[in-house]
């Protein structure tokens, strides 16, 4: 194949019509996973991308070797207490995954770890390294210890198709039991005597719809508990961090209904907190003798209730609704409550003790991002958190309750000098085209010359959020001379409810011209050449400006780009499409939909313009965005559009995470910044 000349599609096209409209899709054979031809035809593209980049592999090697320098590739998390026992991962030098553990617990205060230095007594739970073997891909879905301590559940994939086997280990004797389940979803929850596992499967448009029990050691089939026969329901079960309960919920995108089971009697009926109640959302947490609800009843932006245990349709306010603030989660222990919430585009902490004034912990730069993580004890005076910013790495605290002091017992080294005084972090706001104001969070190097070249990300749906956090893999752009900027659009969560409310349905576009203004509003003063980059439906954000500014920017990265979304959404056979029409609207049933998501949806609106190159990075076996999609996208941008060029890369052994080691991922975020910065002429 000539390096000049990319592969063509050359199947016959595919003819739709809904609500009196005629489409020829005519690179709709590419569907056909498991035709020759298909794989043929990435192959190919794999190949044009590879010689069309080839002069890159200097540029890419030393960013891979940079990102590698700065990580401490013998590393150890914080150990996290759960009973009789301190739990860690670490990581060894030259080895593609963690390595699980735990030792006997002796105190309060968590042992000191040295890296590559085993503590005595550690016993190794799960090795992803000796488990994945030579398979080119490798993923845990759970891993999951019993109450008492004695048995570890853990499922994994070989694939990357998110279909997960579960296993049974003792943690007494090291033996994994004969009890193997194939094809179920993630997670799971023991019962409280450890007799019993919990777990989920999905249907065939990949919708975790059924929950199973398993009594280890019966060869019986395992009952289903419980089915969700609404298609616009997933479902997802957990135990209390009580213990108390087993917590079942069935969630649509705007509706919620949980069921909760005792947990020492796993043989039991599941009973409902409340019934379902179209677009009332809430969660379920258990303290004592009560319920704690987060829910959105006549609450935008949500309110925390309590509800007695023998009567938990009753609700009580505890955090009233406010408009300034959004309550995101709620963390009951047996003495005092811990609220996760977002005011002001940022993340916080509120603490409820019992018997005294709620108050909130303070942090000192003007962006970070926050959250509880690793609370397993239900009885305990400390709180473990993560906190990280734009220029801070990863951190973890523990926040002494009685003493309102915060101990930080880790940050994740970065070698070769890192000092996070020689960047600087702003907060920017754009004006939208409705005169909305934009948040924008930005870092650069100080010293680095204005306008800098720019990588600017963006999301904008499911009320995701993109709060500021810490790339290793970054550095290497800002140091080169770029800024990185994130553009909190509309659809994503950043100020509250209503902004995801203002960039759904039949306001998505907001999500796109909102990017577009923060382009604008960046060139100048910040900017130079901006590159915008965009994963999932960030990739469908990516999509739509290329077709709405394209003269905005100068390259574009799509990662697993929802690009087809029109198609994909007129089809319930797919994959999580009846789930979707809650986020995106029902084009098959209404007319109206259609023609809005029509008009903006990527593939549908490539039209003969000048874009910027594109680079579109997928996997064959993801299954949330389809290969084909980004394929036909870049298909019909070669055979429409002018400028470019546009390449596909195709993960031939990859989920919608991309490759799973931790050297495969960093080889392939080296890939894409060396395309990144070779667009704006930096070759070293």
């Amino acid at each position: 194949m000539s390096s000049d000349m990319p592969p063509a599609a050359k199947r016959v096209p595919a003819e739709r019509t809904h609500h009196g409209d005629t489409v020829i899709d005519e690179y709709a054979w590419l569907i056909k996973k498991d035709d020759p031809d298909t794989v043929a035809y990435l192959e190919a593209e794999n190949a044009y991308t590879n010689e069309a980049t080839a002069h890159l592999k200097p540029l890419q090697d030393s960013i891979f070797q940079e990102i590698k320098g700065r990580t401490l590739e013998t590393d150890l998390s914080v150990p996290t207490r759960k009973g009789a026992w301190w739990y860690y991962s670490r990581t060894e030098e030259g080895k593609q995954y963690g390595i699980q553990c735990r030792v006997a617990a002796d105190g309060d205060d968590p042992p000191v770890l040295t890296p590559g230095e085993p503590l005595p007594g550690e016993q190794i739970l799960l090795d992803g390294n000796e488990l994945a073997g030579d398979s080119p891909f490798f993923a845990i879905g759970t891993s999951s210890v019993s109450p008492d301590g004695t048995m570890l559940a853990y499922s994994t994939d070989f694939s990357g198709d998110e279909r997960f086997t579960l296993r049974f280990k003792s943690l007494s004797t090291g033996e994994v039991l004969g009890d193997e389940i194939p094809g179920i979803f993630y997670g799971g929850a023991w019962a409280g005597d450890g007799s019993a596992f919990f777990y989920t499967m999905v249907d065939e448009a990949w919708r975790p719809n059924r929950v199973f029990r398993h009594t280890l050691g019966s060869a019986d089939p395992d009952p289903v508990v419980f089915q969700e026969d609404d298609e616009r329901f997933w479902i997802g079960i957990g135990l209390s961090r009580s213990e108390r309960f087993l917590v079942l919920g069935a969630h649509s995108k705007i509706t919620s209904e949980v069921r909760v089971l005792d947990a020492n009697n796993p043989l039991g009926e599941f009973t409902v907190i409340r019934p379902r109640e179209t677009g009332v959302e809430y969660h379920v947490d258990h303290q004592n003798d009560r319920f704690l609800v987060l829910h959105n009843q006549g609450a935008a932006n949500f309110e925390l209730a309590s509800a007695p245990v023998d009567d938990p349709a009753v609700w009580t306010a505890v955090i009233p609704h406010r408009e300034d603030t959004r309550l995101l989660d709620v963390d009951a222990f047996q003495s005092h409550l811990v609220v996760h919430f977002r005011r002001d585009g940022l993340t916080g902490l509120r603490i409820l003790p019992e018997g005294a004034e709620p108050y909130e912990i303070e942090f000192p730069e003007p962006l970070y991002d926050v959250a509880p993580s690793g609370n397993s004890e239900f009885v305990t005076s400390r709180l473990r958190l993560g906190y990280t910013s734009m220029v801070t790495p990863p951190s973890v605290y523990d926040f002494d309750l009685p003493s309102h002091t915060l101990i930080l017992l880790k940050r994740r080294p970065v070698l070769g000098g890192y000092d996070p005084a020689d960047y600087e972090q702003f907060r920017e706001w754009a004006t939208a085209e409705d005169g909305t104001k934009i948040p924008i969070s930005l870092v650069i190097r100080k010293g680095t010359p204005r306008p800098a070249p720019t990588l600017l990300y963006g999301y904008g749906s499911y009320e995701n959020s993109i709060d500021p956090y810490f790339s290793v893999a970054r550095l290497s752009l800002l140091d080169r001379g770029f800024a990185f900027a994130v553009a909190h659009v509309r659809g994503g969560g950043e100020m509250g409810r209503h902004w995801y409310e203002d960039g759904k349905l039949n306001r998505k576009k907001n999500t796109f011209t909102d990017f577009v203004a923060v382009a604008r509003h960046l060139k100048g003063e910040w900017s130079g050449p901006i590159i915008a980059r965009g994963g999932s439906a960030g990739g469908l954000l990516m999509g739509a400006v290329a077709n709405l500014a394209p003269e905005e920017f100068t390259a574009i990265v799509a990662e697993v780009p929802f690009v087809d979304a029109l198609n994909t959404i007129l089809d319930p056979s797919l994959p999580l499409t009846v789930i979707e029409w809650d986020e995106w609207g029902d084009p098959l049933h209404n007319a109206d939909v259609y023609a809005y998501m029509k008009s903006y949806s990527p593939y549908e609106n490539v039209r003969d313009g000048v874009y910027p190159p594109i680079l579109a990075i997928t996997s064959f076996n993801d299954t949330r965005v389809f290969y084909h999609e980004p394929a036909k996208w870049i298909a019909r941008l070669r055979a429409v559009a002018r400028g470019g060029p546009f390449l596909l890369k195709t993960e031939m052994g990859a989920g919608h995470g991309g490759r799973s080691g931790r050297y495969d991922a960093w080889h392939e975020e080296a890939f894409t910044l060396s395309w990144i910065l070779d667009r704006v002429g930096v070759a070293q």
